[in-house]
């Protein structure tokens, strides 16, 4: 009894940790104080309550860092900015399911149950499970949905690959929960292409059917997010089905945010459309509330200050219907930023133009990075274009920038990613070489005379490659990869800068 008493005390302390700020625009917190992610929306009265993931990933972590949930609260949220207050480590996995490990905070929800108390579930790992896929999910209640927050299930998690029987060989995470109008519960989860539904009873913990398992949204990937308006269910959800006829995701690594509808909560789900595409983070995570007859989108982005794909924070837009079609459909939201900093004046006009390979580029990497004025420290595939192909990665390739109009230019830098040492014929080596051309007037590419060497040193801060001047419409770069007798390895490019004679 001693220890509960203690562990309720800290939860109570933890919970009132809370602090004021005013929001200049999305992302809602943009400083870089305090990541967040997995947005979920709840509205109490004239209040409304995101809960959300704290990332704390450092700046060059590829991996996901999330020990606690947080929750930010607004009486008049307004994507243009306005007064917040953020209240952090409201909850921990560990600390409320003594059937769970620490960390791995990942997407959660908090609704208000029947009975008016304050419902989270919450996705964790469990601590002692013979489950090849140890994540499961609980469900925690509270009398605020600022908690403190207690086990509403003590057992153990009411899904995970054992329960309920007969159990199941997915990955349960990212639970999304609906009470509809007559008062019946709704549960759907899962991620990696696998969503599947369920009804509650009305305690809100107990399984009261079978799994319904859906298989009919186009690109389904994860984070399922279920509303209703009027008479039609709608399932938002990060979608991800990348190639050339993707409505949306230009690599494997990207996510957007897409819907389908249905006349029943547990479906049949027919596929609509997009509601936002992809954002500056590869994840994306979808969320719906409506204040004062407007319905919003929340979701999460890298836009922070030294924000990342592992240091996310949430925003949200104003999101509409055609309710001249039948079913009403989404229309595409907008996404909204901050206003942006004043640039520096640059040399490099790169970001100006539109870049694009001559070859194929593999479904993994984006060729839109290339001049996106971005040098990350350690990328993500989306983050650079290469050239590496598992089967048989091609001798040379070739990325050309092109401008609307003629542009003066004397320079050059190509910022080079690299995981294999000079010379390697596997993996991604530096190039062993590469040359520059430029359009000219009668429409032919024509090598740039070159006054100093082209560097094929791996640094975020190469040389500039210096040339006499030209105006052009485009630049051609021709890399020539590392290796021979048919093996070679891939090149990759981080950022690729076009320098005018002075800043501008």
């Amino acid at each position: 009894m001693h220890r509960l008493l203690l562990i309720l005390l800290a939860q109570s302390l933890l919970a009132a940790a809370q602090t004021s700020f005013n929001s200049d625009g999305n992302p809602i917190l943009s400083d870089g104080s305090i990541y967040s992610a997995d947005p979920a929306p709840l509205v109490v009265g004239d209040t409304l309550y995101i809960l959300s993931g704290r990332d704390e990933a450092a700046i060059d972590e590829n991996n996901f860092v999330m020990n606690e949930w947080q929750v930010f609260v607004s009486s008049n949220p307004d994507p243009a900015g306005g007064d917040w207050q953020l209240y952090i480590d409201i909850a921990r996995p560990a600390s409320v399911f003594a059937w769970a490990a620490e960390g791995t905070a990942y997407a959660a929800q908090i609704v208000q149950g029947l009975d008016g108390k304050f419902y989270l579930y919450a996705p964790v790992t469990e601590a002692d499970s013979t489950n090849s896929d140890k994540f499961a999910i609980g469900v925690a209640v509270a009398d605020s949905p600022l908690g403190p927050f207690v086990d509403a299930h003590p057992a153990g998690p009411i899904i995970s690959q054992s329960v309920p029987s007969p159990g199941n060989s997915i990955q349960n995470i990212d639970p999304t929960v609906f009470i509809d109008d007559d008062g019946r519960v709704y549960l759907y989860e899962g991620t990696f292409g696998q969503l599947r539904g369920f009804e509650l009873a009305d305690d809100m913990v107990t399984i009261n059917s079978s799994a319904t398992t859906v298989t009919s949204l186009t690109g389904y990937f994860e984070a399922p997010w279920l509303m209703k308006r009027g008479s039609t269910y709608y399932m938002l959800y990060a979608a991800n089905n990348a190639g050339e006829d993707s409505p949306c995701t230009p690599t494997s690594y990207h996510a957007c945010i897409a819907y389908g509808t249905a006349s029943s909560p547990l479906g049949p789900w027919t596929f609509r459309g997009i509601v936002l595409g992809i954002v500056s983070s590869t994840t994306s995570h979808p969320g719906v509330f409506v204040m004062n007859d407007t319905y919003y989108l929340v979701y999460h982005t890298a836009d922070a200050v030294n924000g990342g794909h592992f240091r996310r924070s949430i925003a949200f837009d104003t999101m509409t219907f055609d309710d001249g079609q039948s079913p009403p459909l989404i229309n595409k939201v907008t996404q909204t930023h901050r206003p942006a900093a004043e640039q520096e004046p640059s040399r490099n006009i790169a970001p100006q133009a539109t870049a694009s390979s001559v070859n194929t580029t593999p479904i993994q990497y984006w060729i839109a990075s290339v001049n996106d004025g971005k040098i990350p420290g350690n990328p993500l595939p989306p983050d650079y274009w290469c050239s590496y192909d598992a089967t048989a990665s091609p001798e040379t390739s070739r990325l050309v920038l092109t401008w609307n109009a003629t542009v003066t230019l004397n320079g050059t830098r190509m910022v080079f990613f690299a995981d294999q040492p000079a010379g390697s014929n596997i993996g991604v080596p530096p190039p062993a070489s590469w040359s520059l051309e430029y359009l000219d007037p009668a429409g032919a590419w024509t090598a740039v005379s070159a006054t100093t060497e082209y560097f094929t040193d791996v640094t975020d801060d190469p040389n500039e490659v210096g040339f006499n001047q030209v105006d052009t419409t485009a630049l051609r770069a021709t890399l020539i990869a590392s290796g021979s007798g048919g093996q070679y390895g891939g090149v990759g490019v981080k950022e690729w800068e076009a320098l005018a004679p002075t800043a501008q």
